[in-house]
């Protein structure tokens, strides 16, 4: 018996005998199908997998820490966890939901299951878990993703609209309208093998020949020569990591100084380049943002800067930046770096032209976007009104009460008394 079903690699049918999977087939239309795909039988019945609901031992014996018996904290890290039925394990969930919030709140509470958990709408870990606690009056949740949380906090304070990110120039459209792509982090095909909420077709596999067939010149800037496939016989430029948007100065610097920017473009659909202006120029502290000035923090020659920079005015060019720029220090600043270069060279709008995140980064970037929404499960209202970023749960649990900066808000971390992950 076959099973159709879809994964975070790639649609597929599950071969079952006598109950259980032996095997996968690949979605006969998908050319490129990713070899992941090919774990899930061991996956699915590995000894890794815990078969019953585990309490551990001091926890089930005397109750929550802080509880009326006071429970057993020293336990922790050390103490063997017990098999439950799932009838306890209910009851026991279901009391300690109803205690915290009764004595602390619903902020309380910490909602994470956190991960791209099951390919489908309706079986999404994190989805289902929100919408149950939502019904029992709220939580503190998380916002972003580990995926592209800097770039989700700035990207609609500098293009107004978090569209931006998501509906990138099509790898159809840059094929055949595009000149010069150049490429931040680059275009590995290794990462474009998954896609949240699953794919019938891997897009980029059979994308990327045709950028090459088309003589799209590809300017690859990563410190690995592989992060960009070796089918677009990319220039590669290997900069110190954490130094892309000292490139990207260097490159909008050499821009200005050669007066190859498109200044009507800035003048009409930009605000704040007389801003940033005296900045790149040196006339604030002095230091002009030149090539050789890059070249000495990212360790790309300055005259390979200026050139680069030549070429991209030149022609019609896109300025793709993976998403892996955005997780480094100030990892906000190349991002927005990107878009000032891209505005810059004044092609935002024009076939093939401007600049786009996520190329390389999963599936669905580059894909020719559905106008057609899919079928969502809503999570309902948090009414607790509390919230974290995604990356500060450590944060969070250390510093109750602590101040913290988000956004360009100040906030306070809740003190949270239950982990429901």
């Amino acid at each position: 018996m076959k099973i159709s079903h879809s994964s975070h690699w790639g649609a597929f049918s599950g071969v079952v005998q006598d109950g259980r999977l032996v095997a996968v087939e690949p979605f006969a239309k998908d050319d490129h199908p990713s070899e992941i795909l090919q774990s899930i039988p061991s996956a699915l019945y590995d000894n890794s997998r815990i078969a019953a609901p585990m309490v551990r031992a001091g926890w089930l014996e005397d109750g929550p820490c802080g509880g009326q018996k006071g429970g057993r904290r020293e336990g922790r890290g050390g103490e063997p966890f017990i098999p439950v039925t799932w009838d306890k394990a209910l009851d026991l969930v279901a009391s300690e939901l109803t205690r915290v919030k009764a004595e602390h709140g619903n902020a309380a509470i910490f909602g994470g299951s956190y991960g791209w958990s099951s390919a489908g709408r309706f079986h999404h870990a994190k989805t289902q878990l929100q919408r149950f606690l939502n019904r029992h009056g709220g939580f503190t949740a998380q916002v972003h993703s580990y995926s592209i949380a800097a770039g989700l906090a700035i990207l609609p304070h500098i293009l107004g609209d978090i569209r931006s990110i998501r509906n990138v120039t099509s790898w159809r459209d840059i094929a055949k309208h595009t000149k010069l792509f150049v490429s931040f982090g680059g275009i590995g095909l290794k990462n474009t093998q998954v896609e949240p909420g699953g794919a019938g077709e891997h897009a980029s596999g059979q994308w990327l020949p045709r950028l090459a067939k088309a003589g799209v010149e590809v300017v690859s800037i990563t410190p690995l020569r592989d992060d960009s496939a070796e089918i677009l016989n990319a220039t590669w430029l290997a900069p110190r990591p954490n130094t892309d948007t000292a490139l990207m100065l260097g490159l909008a610097h050499t821009l200005v100084a050669e007066d190859l920017h498109d200044t009507a473009f800035l003048a009409r659909y930009c605000t704040g380049f007389d801003r940033f202006l005296p900045y790149l120029m040196g006339d604030d502290d002095g230091q002009p943002k030149n090539a050789q000035w890059a070249a000495d923090i990212c360790e790309i020659d300055a005259e390979t800067i200026r050139a680069l920079a030549r070429k991209m005015a030149g022609g019609r060019t896109m300025i793709g930046t993976a998403y892996s720029l955005q997780r480094g220090d100030h990892g906000e600043q190349p991002f927005w770096m990107t878009a000032v270069l891209g505005a810059m060279l004044g092609q935002v709008g024009l076939p093939g032209g401007g600049f786009g995140f996520g190329y390389g980064s999963m599936n669905a970037q580059g894909k020719a976007v559905n106008r057609i929404a899919a079928p969502d499960l809503s999570a309902g209202a948090n009414h607790a009104g509390s919230f974290i970023p995604v990356a500060r749960i450590a944060d969070m649990l250390l510093n109750p009460g602590g101040a913290y900066d988000f956004n360009g808000e100040a906030r306070t971390y809740p003190d949270i008394r239950m982990v429901y992950w």
